[in-house]
């Protein structure tokens, strides 16, 4: 399906989400990919591992009762397609990485409850990896049931991929996968 073109990689990125943000309230970044995807060659990216981390304030602690007012948790979500400020549902096809961090405010506990990262789609074979062919992807976090507290939280995104070469038929089968989960 996919040859390397280059070894793996690291593309990241980092949101903010300003102190005092609503519950359920989302911020959205995008890393652009234009410089990787070439739909004429047939070049893609082939996405191994997603992380997710959440940091707050100017000392970028990560201690589970500063984040937010109360109990409550922290979602993301890597995507490659453009959900806005809104979460997609699981199965939909644009969905590359999730992630939710669960907050117990009063015991000073968190935990990844159901949705475990990273998510490794390999590289034992490119064949386990997650193809883009879009020339973005979008993160966005935020938090669930509590509002942020006094400082600023930072959602980074650490994504290892490498350059593939996809053939026609490949190339032209996750670019209309993907188009027919954006109607």
């Amino acid at each position: 399906m996919a040859t390397a073109k280059t070894g793996s990689f690291y593309l990241t990125e980092t949101v903010t989400i300003p102190a005092g943000t609503a519950a359920g309230v989302r911020v959205q970044g995008s890393i652009d990919l234009g410089a990787y995807v070439n739909v004429a060659t047939g070049q893609a990216i082939a996405i191994e591992e997603v992380d997710f981390i959440w940091q707050r304030g100017a000392t970028l602690d990560q201690s589970p009762n500063s984040f937010l007012a109360g109990n409550g948790a922290l979602s993301c979500q890597l995507t490659d397609l453009n959900p806005g400020t809104a979460f997609v549902r699981a199965d939909n096809q644009s969905l590359i990485a999730s992630g939710a961090l669960a907050i117990d405010d009063v015991n000073n506990v968190a935990s990844h409850v159901t949705d475990l990262y990273p998510d490794n789609f390999g590289p034992a074979a490119l064949s386990e990896a997650f193809m883009v062919v879009n020339d973005s992807l979008y993160l966005v976090g935020g938090s669930d049931v509590a509002n942020l507290a006094g400082s600023d939280a930072f959602l980074t995104a650490r994504i290892r991929c490498r350059v593939v070469k996809l053939g026609t038929k490949d190339w032209m089968a996750i670019a209309i996968q993907s188009t027919a989960s954006d109607n």
